[in-house]
């Protein structure tokens, strides 16, 4: 189940931190059932990484909200 922003949005940084890695350690653990041809859903992980995207996207917005620009 794809993540929507405004649910996003609802989180603390540092939830979003926390599943961040938790996404990224499971795109990590899909990529090698794909290699290892053992994975069952492979639609999961273009999800996975549109869900990662949209943290990250939320994280930035936030920062640039702040005043954190480059």
């Amino acid at each position: 189940m794809a993540l929507r922003p405004e649910e996003i949005r609802n989180w603390s940084d540092e939830e979003i931190r926390s599943r961040l890695e938790q996404a990224r350690r499971e795109l990590f653990h899909l990529r090698i059932q794909w290699v290892m041809g053992q994975l069952k859903d492979p639609n999961r992980i273009r999800a996975l990484r549109k869900d990662i995207a949209r943290m990250l996207t939320i994280l930035r917005e936030r920062e640039l909200a702040r005043g954190g620009g480059r």
